[in-house]
């Protein structure tokens, strides 16, 4: 789901939200989004855009002007069965700033009803879950909205220069040029420009220029281009990527110096030992040379000469942390995930040249990211297939798909919801034969069941477990939102003690299937009515970046289905915690993952918690135990002598409160020992979780 929500962000490039303000008007009342046939048509000379991937075209915007002189937009879009369709409509004020703008429609996240005004000196805005009014002046940047309906701010910015543009209701952003490209589009060759911009995202925020400095295209996950600039896709996303990893790599550079992995003793610290889980007080650590050299009873160990000394009393050292659902984001995601003190992680869904890339620039010492195991996603050549994924049309090229996995030296392939169910054996069969773990989402009309027969070694997101036990109706799209939907309805009347779930329970323990609940997630789409933040990100409120507060962090959850309430998903969320808690006690592995940002990680651990792990328990599912999963628990994924220091110095004690585990203080990875709040500073954040 993180990349659904990435896909809406980057393709509406949504941007900053309300702080605190003013008397504030109410949000927009609760209603049903204008439907499709209500919204604006765009006429046959409007400028077009179309939203695009790797896999192919997803959508179309549009631009126009209307009779009065107000600028229209329009976006349509289906990813794999989940609908945008939008309009907008604003009016610019004589100094060039938006005076007035207008959205109706729906998006992945539901109604995007939003209103902005300026009268009479004050500025006013609604959305359907947060409202607020503020002195007029700078330039309002809606929640949502279409994305090429940001080019005039983008243009703004670019004729400001380092002066930059004041941000309504708070904020200041500047735009920093890069370097040009010539491509290849309809009317010939083109120059296009690389910008930045900051203030608005925690990190800075790519966009393309034309060579008068006007608003060209976003290029992402999902990008927004000029209709006809397709082929060009590829080129500059390298160029950007390239740009990215460039200013990205001096700071890899600062953290990874020599002096850094100098030897460094722990003292009065709590310990947790995560092979036997166990918090054990009053213990010393001392890592040199990369690893861990020595543990005793605190006050024991003697520094060597240059070691840097920390005092840990009131602290606690776990092992370095894994997300085992994070894939790799851009050059700042993975700091920042650092900085979280994530050590290690799966990408379960890469691309494979991004993944050699990144993995190559991590041990040449230019990108700071943690130790990856990398999956990639193999589906059927499909309208609905998975972005990124390595499309296949036969069993033998899925065969195929598999052996350039393992040529390219990765980790594990994760097949995907289109696949065609009678290839999952013999693929997953040449997958094992070449030592590659097998997961994944199952395939429309392929119980998970079935998949587990076929090869599966891991079922990724519960609501592939979940959709064991939904009718055949569900089971048969659940390439679509109804493996969303399915579950969010009817899970709730599921007797976990009868037929088909609680033999399925029993078959997966036997087999000793693992299970990537990616539970946060559900949390978020099935419990929140929007406007509060989500218990995932309430503790990074106002230290990492405007515009996700917004968009994200206090958006409301999954659109309800009609004849459906809140109170009905949050019914079948609870019933998928206590899913989670059977699982875990009936033995089935269970490894913490957050298909996110990483910060939410430590919420999915709360949440095993809330599901009857002890806290020992879902610390080890971020530890030693995804570890195990990828073999490599002999050298790293507990605290032992002659293991890895990959190692997490946290300010608390997260044996009675595992929110102890975001205040990072300390991260030590393959023996480099950074400054956690410096490392937040890198990565844009303003300051600590709270």
């Amino acid at each position: 789901m993180r990349l659904l929500l990435t896909a809406a962000l980057l393709a509406s490039t949504a941007t900053l939200p309300a702080f605190a303000h003013d008397a504030a008007p109410a949000p927009v009342a609760a209603s049903k989004p204008v439907p499709k046939e209500e919204l604006l048509k765009p006429p046959a000379d409007a400028v077009h855009y179309v939203v695009v991937s790797e896999a192919g075209k997803h959508g179309d915007q549009w631009r126009w002007q209307l009779p009065d002189g107000r600028t229209a937009y329009r976006w349509s879009q289906e990813l794999r069965g989940w609908i945008t369709e939008m309009d907008q409509v604003d009016s610019l004020a004589p100094d060039g700033t938006i005076a007035a703008t207008t959205i109706r429609g729906i998006t992945l996240a539901g109604d995007a009803a939003e209103e902005f005004r300026v009268a009479g000196g004050r500025a006013t805005w609604r959305t359907a879950t947060d409202a607020g009014e503020a002195p007029a002046g700078g330039w309002y940047i809606p929640a949502g909205g279409v994305g090429i309906a940001n080019a005039p701010l983008l243009e703004a910015l670019a004729a400001a220069g380092d002066a930059g543009l004041a941000f309504l209701p708070s904020g200041r952003g500047r735009m920093t040029l890069a370097g040009t490209q010539v491509i290849e589009g309809p009317n010939g060759p083109k120059t296009v420009q690389l910008a930045f911009v900051s203030g608005i995202l925690s990190s800075p925020y790519p966009v393309w220029l034309d060579d008068k400095k006007r608003y060209f295209a976003n290029i992402g996950f999902i990008s927004v281009v000029p209709a006809g600039y397709e082929g060009a896709l590829k080129q500059l996303r390298d160029a950007q990527d390239a740009a990215t990893a460039d200013a990205v790599a001096g700071i890899a550079r600062r953290f990874l110096a020599p002096a850094a992995k100098a030897p460094v003793l722990f003292d009065n610290v709590q310990l947790f030992d995560a092979d036997k889980g166990a918090f054990l007080p009053a213990r010393a650590v001392l890592a040199q040379d990369g690893k861990i050299a020595a543990i005793g009873a605190a006050g024991s160990l003697k520094a060597p000469a240059g070691a840097r000394v920390i005092d840990g009393r009131g602290k606690t050292l776990v092992p370095g942390i894994w997300d085992s659902h994070l894939h790799i984001g851009d050059d700042w995601d993975v700091l920042s995930n650092m900085a979280n003190g994530i050590t290690s992680f799966r990408s379960p869904g890469t691309n494979i040249d991004r993944a050699i890339d990144a993995t190559r620039r991590r041990a040449d010492g230019t990108l700071l990211m943690g130790e990856p195991f990398i999956s990639v996603i193999i589906d059927k050549k499909d309208p609905l297939a998975a972005q990124g994924a390595e499309v296949v049309s036969s069993e033998e090229e899925a065969i195929a798909a598999v052996r350039r996995v393992k040529a390219a030296g990765l980790w594990g392939v994760k097949f995907y919801t289109s696949m065609n169910p009678a290839w999952i054996a013999p693929a997953a069969a040449e997958a094992h034969k070449l030592g590659l773990h097998v997961h994944g989402h199952v395939p429309a009309g392929m119980r998970p069941s079935e998949a587990v027969t076929a090869g599966y070694d891991e079922l990724t997101h519960l609501n592939f477990v979940v959709i064991e036990a939904m009718p055949r109706d569900v089971l048969d799209k659940a390439n679509t939102r109804q493996r969303v939907e399915g579950p969010a309805r009817l899970f709730k009347d599921i007797d976990l003690d009868a037929p088909p779930m609680k033999g399925f329970i029993a078959d997966l323990a036997a087999k000793k299937t693992i299970v990537d609940p990616t539970i946060v997630i559900f949390e978020g789409m099935l419990t929140q009515d929007g406007g509060t933040p989500q218990p995932a990100y309430a503790p990074y409120m106002g230290i990492i970046s405007p515009v996700l507060e917004r968009s994200v962090f206090t958006s409301a959850g999954y659109p309800l289905v009609e004849g459906y309430t809140r109170d009905d998903y949050r019914k079948s969320y609870a019933k998928m915690v206590e899913l989670v808690g059977r699982l875990h006690k009936a033995g089935v592995p269970i490894v913490a993952g957050t298909d996110g940002w990483g910060i939410e990680l430590v919420r999915e651990l709360e949440i095993y918690r809330q599901a009857g792990f002890t806290p020992a328990e879902a610390l080890q599912s971020a530890t030693i135990l995804p570890a195990r999963v990828v073999g490599a628990d002999r050298r790293t994924g507990s605290i032992a002598v002659g293991k890895e220091a990959d190692m997490v110095l946290v300010d608390g004690d997260p044996s009675t409160d595992l929110g102890a585990l975001r205040r990072v203080v300390t991260v030590v990875s393959d023996g480099y020992v950074m400054d956690a709040d410096d490392l937040r500073k890198a990565a844009g954040y303003s300051g600590r979780p709270k």
